[in-house]
């Protein structure tokens, strides 16, 4: 196994406004409403099928026809799905009230995700046989970081739009990852946060996603700006460009050992293509795809740490 995924996958519900804004003043707003296969889980699982990685998933859904939906889309994928429970409560749902320029306002129902319990035995078994685990961030996940470190596999964690660094409930996922992504969405220079999660970290990388100023890399030595893919091609929805920049990162840095940098390029160029998918994970990009994009016209900008932090070095 390539790669074990650790996280919610569910149904998205996009919610595309025909105006700029939903009118309030009003009772009903006419809109086109799309379902698909989604979610952290949903997208990183998809990613690394279609880019040709060998996949297993462990998580949630319910015994319900978005449940089935999920099941069907992943089978098409041909990921593992021995660690693909059923969740009591129903299958994970989002709504994403969904803007002209791609962005949008997410409303989360992750059901039973913070009281289930996760299948141990069945994690064991696939961390054995992976080289990567990627984890996201539902409650139950938390137990397994201990299977996936003693199985000796990467691990990697996506912190999300995390705001304080101290957050308890991030804490597990943050102390035990080797990679870590988090979306720089609540801070205006992550240089400070990303500081943190190096201290005393030897070996570990984080990697920032700046939107449409890029992102950000860190290690041990320093952290480097990275502008944006120079890509023609169209914003329609940003769900998932986070999945996609840690997908196209960790594929190429991890499961292919591609230096740090052209990952990070291969990782934005994953994101960058996201976008442009509307309400969708079956279009997500693949090898020949993500070859064809790759620029070489792509040079970091080095940002001192200590500057940025204060530190009087």
């Amino acid at each position: 196994m390539g790669v074990v995924v650790v996280g919610n996958v569910g149904i998205d519900t996009n919610v595309y406004l025909h105006g700029e804004e939903v009118d309030f003043s009003v009772e009903a707003n006419f809109t086109e409403n799309i379902d698909y296969v989604g979610q952290a889980g949903g997208y990183a699982a998809r990613g690394y099928a279609q880019l040709g990685r060998k996949t297993a998933f462990i998580g949630h859904v319910g015994d319900d026809a978005a449940g089935r939906m999920v099941r069907e889309a992943f089978a098409r994928d041909q990921i593992d799905c021995t660690g693909l429970l059923v969740d009591p409560s129903g299958t994970a749902r989002s709504v994403n009230i969904m803007y002209k320029d791609g962005r949008r306002k997410n409303f989360y129902d992750g059901k039973g995700h913070m009281e289930l319990s996760p299948p141990l035995e069945i994690a064991k078994k696939l961390f054995a046989g992976a080289k990567l685990a990627h984890f996201n961030i539902p409650n139950w996940a938390r137990h397994l970081l201990p299977l996936a470190r003693t199985a000796g596999v990467t691990i990697a964690c996506d912190i999300q739009d995390v705001v304080d660094p101290e957050d308890p409930y991030r804490r597990e996922f943050v102390d035990l990852a080797d990679i870590l992504f988090f979306s720089a969405t609540n801070h205006e220079d992550p240089a400070p946060l990303m500081c943190l999660l190096l201290a005393n970290k030897p070996g570990r990388i984080v990697v920032s996603g700046l939107g449409a100023k890029g992102a950000a890399v860190g290690t041990v030595d320093d952290i480097q700006f990275l502008p944006p893919i120079p890509l023609d091609l169209p914003v329609v929805d940003t769900n998932g460009a986070g999945d996609g920049l840690a997908v196209g990162f960790l594929t190429s840095y991890v499961l292919e050992k591609r230096p740090l940098i052209e990952s990070v390029n291969r990782g934005q160029i994953v994101a960058r293509y996201t976008c442009a998918q509307r309400a969708s994970t079956d279009t997500l990009i693949n090898q020949k795809m993500l070859k064809r994009l790759q620029t070489s016209d792509y040079r970091p900008q080095t940002k001192d740490k200590g500057r940025e932090t204060g530190d009087p070095r």
